[in-house]
């Protein structure tokens, strides 16, 4: 039997400052290395998020991953889009994850398939983001979305995204408030290069009783933080980062750590923990979580 992991709401709700951590599932079969690195972080991390076929490429599943991290003593955040599954499958998907200990719902609206690696492939989109929230809301209250009674109920913590550097940001603080009222209890943002901005967004946001982690988006080179600011809605990466990750030539990635735990260090006092996201550099979460003090 595996060990009931600490579970991220509690940690949440004690004022405790969170930190979480993202994997992709390997595209394939071969999860070595992301259980590798994710038994350094047993103890050390308070939530393990899964993707769900991000960018919209085809990977293993989050829920199989997620009981795998399970069992090594994390408690999973199983992200959930609502791109590849009607109401049906979703609402299966959810029990069977249940049953295995999971806890915690990110619920997504998945990006489009034509950004992926199956272009061809027909988009589901049956309900969005804030549906699923209240989808789940019935699941814990014992009831389908048909609004038909269950066996057993589900106990699930709700999170949803959002974008907290969009401009206007008015049409976000509208959607976050959407997003609460459909049972969304903590947050876990888009990446933040700009502190300030973002002191400013929780600032908005405080009426909320809700809970925000900051996302830490790690960059590795220059190239991939013009690709982000020229593809990703939301994200500005400063252009004094974006020399600086040039000026380093092959010790980018080392900068893209040090903004990382700049960062951390600067949103800290504002929000209630941090999500970071360390795309093809999770061997350096470890560093990361070090660095930045968050013990």
């Amino acid at each position: 039997m595996s060990r009931e992991p600490q579970r991220l709401i509690d940690i949440l709700n004690r004022g405790i400052f969170a930190v979480t951590v993202e994997y992709n599932p390997p595209k394939g079969t071969n999860i070595s290395s992301v259980l590798e690195s994710a038994k350094q972080l047993v103890g050390r991390v308070h939530g393990v998020n899964v993707t769900d076929n991000t960018a919209a490429v085809v990977r293993a599943g989050s829920l199989p991953v997620c009981r795998l991290l399970y069992e090594l003593g994390h408690d999973p955040v199983m992200q959930l889009t609502c791109r590849d599954r009607n109401r049906i499958a979703m609402q299966s998907d959810l029990m069977g994850a249940h049953m295995l200990g999971i806890r915690n719902i990110l619920c997504l609206t998945g990006d489009y398939p034509t950004v992926g690696d199956h272009k061809e492939a027909k988009p589901v989109y049956d309900l969005d983001s804030v549906q699923v929230m209240q989808l789940v809301q019935g699941l814990n209250n014992g009831h389908d979305l048909a609004g038909h009674k269950l066996d057993g109920s589900t106990a699930f913590t709700i999170g949803a995204a959002v974008t907290p550097e969009a401009d206007p940001l008015g049409p976000m603080l509208a959607k976050f408030e959407v997003k609460v009222k459909a049972g969304a209890q903590f947050f876990q943002t888009q990446a933040v290069y700009h502190p300030e901005q973002f002191a400013s967004f929780m600032k908005a946001v405080q009426p909320y009783k809700v809970k925000v982690l900051a996302g830490i988006l790690v960059l590795r080179n220059h190239k991939m933080a013009e690709f982000m600011n020229a593809n990703i809605p939301g994200i500005s990466v400063p252009s004094e980062m974006i020399d600086e990750l040039k000026a380093a030539g092959e010790k980018a990635e080392d900068v893209g750590v040090d903004i990382a735990v700049r960062t951390i260090k600067a949103v800290r006092p504002h929000c209630d923990g941090v999500h970071i996201m360390a795309i093809k550099a999770t061997h350096r979460l470890a560093e990361i979580i070090t660095k930045g003090e968050l013990h």
